[in-house]
């Protein structure tokens, strides 16, 4: 079974195409034009072990917020189609992730359901960091949720610098995620009551 997808997406303000392999080691290239995200999508394909090529181009004249929101919708259609028809996948997922001062959990379930409850984002500071605007994180977040179907519980729990927040964000998601995509070998089915995940 070849759980991978490529997606392309044009609209008038990005053009982005991604691929996307669950049962990948985080090769791949990230280039979005915002180099703080980049690294955040690094950090997500390592720790998810995820396979993930990423070419974005939009209007970053505006800021980042096309950019990254796209982009979440993007990768969340992937992840969606990579899964097929979940048979056989742990479905839920959870880290807690340190980083420094700034500590930050997320909890996932593959679900078939789109939702997202973001809290303590509030921590956060107003401002950017290389072009990435603070804010933008809870966008893709809610974007990825969305698009993927599946619900995202993420808290930021402590902090005081941005970019160890952010980070512990997206080292967070990519932990819940590997282990909610992993393969179980005692799983024969989809596992829901209902037969169904989609």
């Amino acid at each position: 079974m070849t759980r991978t997808a490529t997606i392309n997406r044009r609209t008038g303000e990005t053009d982005v195409s991604l691929t996307l392999g669950l049962d990948g080691t985080g090769s791949g290239t990230r280039t979005t034009g915002v180099g703080f995200f980049d690294h955040m999508l690094d950090l997500l394909a390592r720790h998810g072990r995820l396979d993930l090529d990423v070419e974005v181009s939009g209007d970053l004249q505006t800021g980042s917020h096309h950019t990254v929101e796209d982009t979440g919708i993007v990768l969340g259609q992937a992840l969606h189609q990579a899964l097929g028809d979940r048979r056989g996948i742990v479905r839920y997922g959870h880290a807690t992730i340190p980083m420094d001062e700034a500590r930050a959990a997320a909890a996932l379930d593959i679900s078939g359901r789109p939702y997202a409850l973001i809290e303590g984002f509030e921590r956060l500071p107003r401002g950017e960091i290389a072009g990435f605007e603070h804010e933008a994180a809870e966008e893709f977040f809610r974007a990825l949720a969305s698009s993927a179907r599946v619900t995202l519980h993420i808290q930021l729990q402590a902090g005081t610098n941005a970019h160890h927040m952010i980070e512990a964000c997206f080292k967070a998601l990519a932990r819940a995620l590997r282990a909610a995509v992993a393969i179980d070998p005692a799983e024969t089915g989809v596992p829901s009551t209902k037969g169904t995940l989609t």
